[in-house]
């Protein structure tokens, strides 16, 4: 199965997604905020990131900036992951470099698909 980063700074959010990505067989990585996020990106080379996009010391979209723009991680697919379900957001996460985007509370079927679609493209 895959490495899975996961980028969440809520203890309840991030306890749920990473028992849940486990029992499905995926090994999972967690970091509680941005800055976090891009330096496990570098050293674990994770096969997919699932990035909160409202995280403390550096946000999901600088984060995912940053790690888009890094040689070594751009080739990563990130899946945003947000609260704020309004018009033009998800455009604005694809913007920052996302592949894919979801809204929260996660509906976990759905982002398992979403997941799934990414790790079997050709590009990841």
């Amino acid at each position: 199965m895959a490495k899975i980063l996961l980028v969440e700074d809520n203890e309840m959010n991030r306890d749920m997604l990473s028992r849940r990505l486990r029992r499905k067989g995926h090994e999972v990585v967690v970091a509680t905020d941005g800055a976090e996020g891009v330096d496990l990106s570098i050293r674990e080379t994770p096969d997919l990131i699932l990035m909160d996009m409202g995280l403390p010391v550096m946000d999901g979209w600088e984060a995912t900036r940053t790690i888009k723009a890094a040689a070594k991680t751009q080739q990563i697919p990130i899946i945003a992951l947000t609260a704020h379900a309004i018009a033009g957001d998800r455009e604005k996460c694809l913007a920052a470099g996302c592949d894919d985007y979801d809204t929260k509370p996660v509906e976990f079927p759905r982002l398992l698909a979403k997941i799934e679609s990414l790790l079997s493209s050709p590009s990841s």
